[in-house]
């Protein structure tokens, strides 16, 4: 009984965090069993990460947007005047094709302080802001490229989200490269979650059993390589995916390390609170719109190399698959909960509902109505926990 308990305890312990990762793998092994193994092939893998990296990347920042009790729907629009900006840029401007990209997060930059002034010292909520940027930027979007599409794109910036890391370390079959990079990756994981372990145990804080915590550092360490191994032996490492895992690295130390981080949960979780406390609610704002701005040029990047292009129509409802992405990883309707981790984990269950209703052969309108339900039930299940919570 003592076990079951234990379980309870880490399952209950925060409901929000543990339900997404309960969801994903329901998720993965549904679809998994539904295509007959072939989500979970090493092809398929791949190509989920590269098809969905922009839309993960876009997470990153709108979790942290949605944290500061703001939303940003204009970030499918930035995403294709950054596009359209790099292809400018390279193509018709001949620059190499590293201006391209400064160019792109040039834009993403601009575009976030443009938005960050009206919200921060202006004072215009943020919906009604980045309602008015995605109809500014997408008609911007138009006058650059002259309504017409333009590629290709040189070889060197496609690379960015198509080329891949193999053979450096060699393998008979497989790519030693990746499998050692995921093994450091798992090393570092597992060296972090005992550090937090001991600490919590010398504050006297409240800890999960031991067998259990073995238990899942485990399972992730089995998990994480096997996902390594299943890339090792298609085309080894993707560059997107070496992109991803350091904004996450990056973003996760900024918002759970850094002061910034802390005004942005404080000024979501009370704003009154905050403005009292010090915090210069102001400007944090502004770096929240000006970091967004950042990650939809990243993202602009990434897109318009996997097109090896750049297309007026580019981006579109790219705002709502990352807003989904938030709150499916457990992000708070009214701000100030949310983690960047759970944000990607939010995004892979959209990637993997979409790529496996595709292999399945569903129609867009039947992907569109399953997605909408699980945004509904995830919203729906934290207001859920927040009467739960505050029944207690």
């Amino acid at each position: 009984m003592t076990g079951i308990a234990n379980v309870r305890e880490l399952l209950t312990r925060n409901l929000r965090q543990s339900g997404i990762y309960i969801a994903f793998v329901a998720i993965v092994a549904l679809f998994a069993i539904l295509t007959d193994g072939k989500l979970l092939g090493p092809t398929n893998l791949t190509n989920i990460v590269l098809q969905y990296s922009y839309i993960l990347v876009l997470a990153i920042g709108m979790v942290i947007v949605i944290i500061g009790g703001h939303i940003d729907l204009s970030v499918g629009s930035v995403v294709a005047l950054a596009g359209a900006t790099a292809a400018v840029v390279m193509i018709k401007q001949g620059q190499p094709w590293w201006v391209g990209v400064l160019a792109a997060l040039a834009v993403g930059l601009l575009a976030g302080a443009w938005q960050g002034f009206w919200v921060a010292f202006v004072g215009i909520p943020a919906f009604i802001t980045t309602l008015a940027g995605m109809l500014l930027f997408r008609g911007l979007t138009f006058r650059v490229l002259d309504n017409i599409s333009l590629s290709p794109v040189p070889a060197e910036y496609a690379n960015i989200a198509t080329g891949f890391q193999n053979g450096l370390f060699g393998g008979n079959g497989y790519d030693v490269f990746t499998l050692v990079i995921f093994a450091i990756a798992v090393a570092g994981y597992v060296f972090s979650e005992i550090r937090k372990r001991r600490a919590a145990i010398a504050y006297k804080q409240t800890v999960g059993a031991t067998p259990l915590f073995i238990t899942k550092l485990v399972i992730v360490a089995a998990v994480v390589m096997w996902f390594a191994w299943q890339l090792a032996n298609y085309r080894g490492l993707p560059n997107v995916l070496i992109i991803l895992a350091v904004l996450v690295l990056v973003y996760t130390v900024v918002t759970t390390r850094t002061v910034f981080g802390r005004h942005v949960y404080a000024i979501g979780g009370n704003l009154t609170a905050a403005t009292l406390s010090g915090v210069k609610v102001k400007w944090v704002n502004f770096g929240i719109m000006l970091n967004m701005g950042l990650l939809a040029g990243v993202a602009g990047v990434v897109y318009s190399a996997r097109s090896n292009g750049a297309q007026p129509s580019a981006g579109e409802m790219f705002e709502l698959d990352a807003i989904a992405a938030s709150f499916i990883g457990g992000a708070a309707v009214t701000g100030g909960v949310g983690r960047v981790t759970g944000a990607i984990v939010g995004g892979l269950i959209m990637a993997i509902m979409t790529n496996g209703m595709q292999l399945l052969g569903y129609e867009q309108s039947i992907q569109n109505i399953v997605k909408g339900l699980v945004l509904l039930l995830a919203v729906a299940f934290d207001v859920w926990n927040k009467r739960r919570a505050g029944a207690r």
